[in-house]
């Protein structure tokens, strides 16, 4: 293995830092490993454990090119470091593959797909059409709920048995298990993101919710094409029929679960058939191309920009309707019914934090004369008028020179019932003469008012209105650590230890290891008339360019030039 290991060593040294930082991230090296040099490198990357692991992360193909011992030059066998610039394996990674082969010898057969999938019959597009649909719609759903609370994620990383409950019991999913699913949809598409404790929403998801479904869809199916591992990944950009997927990776045990979450959630958006038919927009993603939303949009249903708003305070959507108009209608009024016919029902409650994310009773008029087919209702203009009224009873504003937050009313009932309500202790609200102050910041104030029913408004410095809204902080895209990034320290300590040029490096490799572990070698030394002469030495110290050890033979402690040590071998 000496002379793999010194080849690897070189061919590491060699590779610039962000492909060295690449190799060792394809491997999960971690960052912390007590390597020293590019010789402790190649040595744990060559052991037979670190090896079985990389092989699990070859594709069909390349596992048969490693066991008939051909190149397999480029791809993902280089970038795991196991083959040498010609595309050779090393030899421990040979003899790895023989025993993989050996135990495994289906994951070496060639297999066998048809190139290009059939074509589904109109039932199954008009099918797959509608689960797109339903599935974009209930991804809007758990997007616009994570715009209000983020998502609480466990240790593990999974969403919270609570936030499941909520999302599920408020109907915008129909199963607590189709919440990863959507999720992954949304980080593959750059909609949401996993954070350390939750999930947001981040300003691409945002826009997405108030894009067109065809739109929608076409973000989310480029998203996911874009995220599916290399095995499955064609060179032109595109990915394999659906029928291999399974097959792609025969030494992974993880695969055939991570193949069908794959295929389930291409099946959720209408990308991949339950027997690997292929739908009239499917082909143009498969084969590397742009997205064809409006191959799909040809199937769904029309998105429509008017209701029907009714006496009893309902709206009525006779079709699906268009998101823009769909989100703000649901910022005043609570969706009743979740079809592509919807109804929405307006409450005091449903204005009231309408008004509190910045509406005015004027702005929603507009807004429900501009989408209404039979104009505003009797009863809901005086809905929208008394709630109006009654917002913003409750007024608080920022203090600057106390460094306290006030809040005021002049109904002293209600100020008083704010100074005894239980649910309002953490504000630690005192009265202040005719107002209620506390240490809390103002927004963080307002926001506890407002959840607990108040008609509360905020105000800026100047005492006028202002809107605060909470889902002003949506999260921004924060690119991950890159490889090069988490291995900087370690490739700087490899850097910095042996060189790997000619013998010199990997003597000095040897006789440190001798050292370390205080082993007996035999070290052949030229002599100054030209000669060679061997040693047996148990290695004591190194340093100064000199080796220290004990001559056994002679029960004499010699100190050597390493300039003059030729090589270096066990006993």
């Amino acid at each position: 293995m000496a002379s793999d290991a010194r080849a690897l060593a070189t061919w590491l040294a060699a590779r610039d830092d962000g492909v060295l930082a690449d190799a060792l991230a394809a491997r999960a090296v971690s960052p912390s490993i007590g390597w020293h040099d590019f010789f402790d490198a190649a040595e744990g990357l060559l052991e037979p454990a670190s090896v079985d692991r990389a092989l699990t992360r070859l594709d069909r193909g390349e596992l048969i090119a490693l066991a008939s011992r051909g190149s397999v030059a480029g791809g993902h066998a280089a970038r795991l470091a196991l083959v040498d610039d010609a595309g050779r394996a090393f030899s421990p990674v040979t003899t790895r593959v023989e025993a993989a082969a050996a135990a495994h010898p289906e994951a070496f057969a060639p297999v066998r797909h048809e190139d290009v999938p059939a074509v589904a019959d109109a039932r199954a597009v008009a099918a797959a059409a509608e689960r797109a649909f339903t599935t974009a719609g209930a991804l809007a759903d758990v997007l616009l709920a994570c715009l209000h609370a983020p998502l609480g994620r466990t240790g593990a990383g999974a969403v919270s048995a609570a936030d499941r409950r909520r999302l599920a019991d408020a109907g915008a999913i129909a199963a607590p298990e189709d919440l990863d699913d959507l999720l992954a949809s949304a980080a593959a598409a750059g909609l949401a993101v996993a954070r350390e404790r939750d999930w947001a929403v981040t300003a691409a998801g945002e826009r997405w919710l108030e894009t067109p479904t065809p739109e929608r869809w076409a973000q989310i199916a480029e998203g996911f094409r874009a995220s599916l591992p290399q095995g499955l990944r064609t060179p032109d950009g595109g990915f394999v029929a659906s029928g291999s997927w399974s097959s792609a990776y025969p030494l992974d045990p993880a695969w055939p679960a991570e193949s069908e979450r794959l295929h389930r959630i291409g099946a959720r958006w209408g990308l991949l058939g339950a027997d690997g038919e292929e739908f009239p927009w499917t082909r143009a993603l498969r084969e590397g191309a742009p997205t064809d939303a409006a191959a799909l949009a040809s199937h769904l249903p029309s998105e429509i920009d008017r209701v029907y708003l009714q006496a009893d305070l309902t709206a009525i959507a006779p079709g699906p309707l268009a998101p823009a108009l769909d989100l703000r209608l649901r910022s005043l009024a609570l969706r009743e019914s979740r079809a592509q016919a919807s109804t929405y029902r307006f409450t005091a409650e449903s204005l009231g934090a309408g008004m509190t994310d910045g509406e005015t009773a004027e702005s929603i008029r507009q807004f429900l004369a501009a989408l209404s087919l039979t104009g505003i209702p009797q009863p809901l203009d005086y809905l929208i008028e008394s709630t109006a009224a009654r917002h913003g009873l409750v007024r608080v504003r920022g203090d600057e020179e106390r460094g306290r937050t006030r809040v005021e009313s002049p109904d002293h009932a209600l100020l008083a019932a704010i100074a005894v309500d239980q649910s309002l202790r953490p504000l630690g609200l005192i009265e202040t003469g005719d107002a209620l102050t506390s240490r809390v910041a103002r927004d963080a104030v307002y926001w506890t008012l407002a959840d607990a029913r108040y008609p509360v408004v905020a105000l800026d410095a100047s005492g006028a209105p202002e809107s605060v809204h909470r889902r002003a902080t949506v999260a921004p895209v924060e690119p991950r650590a890159t490889p090069l990034q988490t291995y900087a320290r370690l490739i700087a300590t490899l850097r910095g230890g042996h060189g790997t040029e000619g013998e010199t490096g990997w003597l000095e490799r040897e006789l440190e290891q001798a050292v370390r572990g205080r082993a007996e070698i035999v070290v052949v030394v030229r002599m100054p008339d030209g000669s060679e002469r061997s040693l047996t030495l148990e290695a004591s110290g190194l340093g100064g360019g000199r080796l220290r050890g004990r001559d056994r033979a002679a029960d004499i402690e010699r100190t050597l030039p390493v300039s003059s040590i030729v090589s270096v071998r066990a006993p």
